[in-house]
């Protein structure tokens, strides 16, 4: 029988802000894991989650991809629709198992039809890819344009990919360029590439120079790569690409 201490602390703990419980962790992460798995062994699934991916990312915590899946199915299993998102990564990545993208559907399905907005983006990898699923274009966008409505950055970038190359929905440069500015609004650095690209193929070098910058300050190494090389091609024409020419040569 769980005592009045560990029962007064899975209360407080499942009604902390995520504000709050950053604050937690930036103080004291060891402290604050040992808190966390408090309440997820009591049985409050949100705390199971939350210790399902602090074990992923080894937070307060050693690392532990098996026993992060394990935690994720408990909480799946108390009907936590992103535990069920987690459950697909896990065995879409081979974290902790065997990868199986069969089974990362399901999963990814599950909490896809309760709009949690990664299940719908990272299931449209699926169906975009072929893997565990039939290859749906069509199904893809769709999941991608959920994950959009619903704010997700990552998922507006694909949105954008989906009209600029006709997959799954009408080819359309000037959609295409409106979600990739969206994107890139919304802090994702290959959104940000993209708007940029469009921009520079605009006759827009001044505004595709500051977007390239942020793009390149946020993003991975291939992706400064690949800004470097569409640069040094413009900067004949385009001076404005100068400065970010400059700054990701030091970065590189």
């Amino acid at each position: 029988m769980a005592s009045d201490e560990t029962r007064s602390m899975t209360s407080f703990l499942g009604q902390v802000s995520t504000p709050r419980l950053r604050a937690l962790f930036s103080q004291d992460p060891a402290q604050a894991a040992a808190w966390i798995r408090i309440a997820a062994t009591e049985g409050l699934a949100s705390a199971q989650l939350c210790y399902g991916r602090l074990l992923l990312a080894g937070t307060g915590i050693p690392k532990d991809e098996t026993a992060a899946l394990a935690w994720f199915r408990r909480a799946a299993a108390r009907g936590e629709p992103e535990a069920h998102n987690m459950v697909g990564r896990c065995l879409d990545e081979g974290w902790g198992v065997a990868a199986d993208p069969v089974a990362a559907a399901v999963h990814y399905q599950i909490a896809a039809d309760a709009r949690v907005a990664w299940a719908q983006y990272n299931l449209g990898h699926l169906y975009l890819d072929g893997r565990g699923v039939g290859r749906d274009l069509a199904k893809a966008f769709w999941l991608y344009r959920a994950a959009a409505d619903q704010g997700h950055a990552r998922a507006m970038n694909l949105v954008g990919r989906c009209h600029e190359q006709g997959w799954g929905t009408a080819h359309d440069p000037e959609i295409a360029a409106d979600w990739y500015r969206r994107s890139a609004e919304g802090g994702y650095f290959r959104g940000q590439f993209n708007w940029a690209s469009m921009l520079l193929a605009r006759g827009k070098a001044h505004e595709a120079a500051d977007w390239f910058e942020r793009a390149g300050s946020h993003g991975s190494a291939g992706v400064r790569a690949a800004i470097l090389a569409l640069v040094a091609r413009a900067r004949g024409y385009a001076p404005q690409l100068d400065r970010v020419w400059q700054t990701l040569r030091v970065q590189a």
